[in-house]
């Protein structure tokens, strides 16, 4: 069989570059976001920062008074510090999403920041027009957005992935079948998606720290000091034969939407309509993704926080948003104490499946 086409989209220092556009400021000057620095007397860490700070040597995770020691604000130094906006990244991300998924076959968010898409059939298996069609990609959501993306093609999950990190920021790698062996060529073994630092410790004390290494060393020998399992997994990433898969399902167990209300609600009519529309939008998110449910959960919130998720299940996986809209309002007839104030109510779809055909109706008393 032909090798699929992946595409690795990962977003350059993306928390820092969705604040600079935010605030207006200019890329070139240090940014970290995290605690406060206190002018280098703060407790906390670095949640990220931009490219010009990691040039002073700042990294994720560090105290923030060594990044402020590095990098320091005003009036000694440049440096710019924020706390993180988490609102900003959850729609900026959106949006960037949105033009992801328009030109794949098939397409996954893998995280707030990354998502896979396989364009086999959408480029016709062609890797040249991968390629071009990675460059456009890329160029929308800058021209678009202003944001600075990073992409990797190659036959499977993983050589996507380690694609997306060659060049960065702004970067693209294109690893194509018969171009796997040289582009695992002296790489480290700790460069693979997957292989921690235990696990890379434990090859390099015996003598395996490159993939070429491993790839002397065969499976038998791997799996004398690894596991079985292990060895049988590095031999398929060497082979090119790890997962090409890309499904939404991989990295979503459920779809959910909630609402906080600006006053605790007594009026149980008001509740109902709002818990409709968080089902209509669950269901047009289950349908653009592609898949369907069995599972539906109505979670309320009462003054106080006290919370109670409620949940019932369908014999056939749908989309269908009447039949999880009738579900909801039952579920919340059955068990909402009307007595006490509702500060949040909320809707899941859960038991996600990518069925071939799905069921078009349902008598709601099965």
């Amino acid at each position: 069989m032909a090798s699929r086409i992946i595409i690795h989209c990962d977003l350059d220092a993306f928390y820092a570059s969705v604040e600079t556009l935010h605030h207006n400021l200019d890329p070139e000057i240090p940014l970290i976001l995290g605690s406060d620095p206190k002018s280098g007397k703060g407790r906390g860490i670095v949640s990220t920062c931009n490219y010009a700070a990691r040039k002073y040597g700042v990294r994720s995770a560090m105290a923030i008074s060594e990044a402020w020691r590095r990098c320091p604000g005003p009036p000694h130094g440049n440096g710019h510090y924020l706390k993180s906006t988490r609102g900003l990244y959850s729609r900026a991300s959106r949006k960037v999403m949105a033009i992801l998924s328009e030109s794949a076959d098939r397409f996954e968010q893998a995280s707030i920041d990354e998502a896979y898409l396989d364009v086999t059939e959408y480029c016709d298996g062609d890797w040249d027009a991968a390629l071009a069609l990675t460059h456009q990609i890329q160029s929308k959501i800058m021209d678009d957005l202003g944001l600075s993306t990073s992409f990797g093609i190659g036959p499977t999950r993983i050589l996507a992935k380690m694609g997306s990190e060659e060049n960065k920021p702004a970067g693209i790698h294109r690893t194509r079948p018969d171009e796997i062996v040289s582009f695992f060529e002296g790489r480290s073994v700790r460069e693979v998606p997957g292989i921690g630092p235990k696990t890379a410790t434990r090859l390099a004390e015996w003598g395996i720290t490159t993939v070429s290494d491993a790839a002397e060393n065969g499976e038998i020998a791997l799996s004398r000091f690894t596991s079985e399992r292990f060895a049988s997994w590095m031999m398929r990433v060497i082979d090119g034969e790890s997962s090409d898969d890309v499904s939404p399902l991989r990295s979503r167990k459920s779809v959910g939407k909630e609402y906080t209300f600006e006053v605790d609600q007594t009026d149980c009519e008001v509740v109902l309509a709002q818990l409709s529309l968080l089902v209509n939008k669950v269901i047009h998110r289950a349908k653009d993704m592609g898949v369907a449910g069995r599972l539906g959960e109505v979670k309320i919130r009462y003054q106080g926080f006290e919370t109670h998720t409620h949940g019932r299940s369908i014999p056939v996986a749908m989309d269908d948003e009447t039949v999880f809209i009738r579900l909801a309002n039952g579920l919340f007839a059955e068990n909402a104490d009307l007595e006490r104030p509702i500060r949040l109510v909320g809707f899941r779809l859960g038991n996600l499946e990518m069925p071939s055909s799905r069921q078009s109706t349902l008598d709601f008393d099965e």
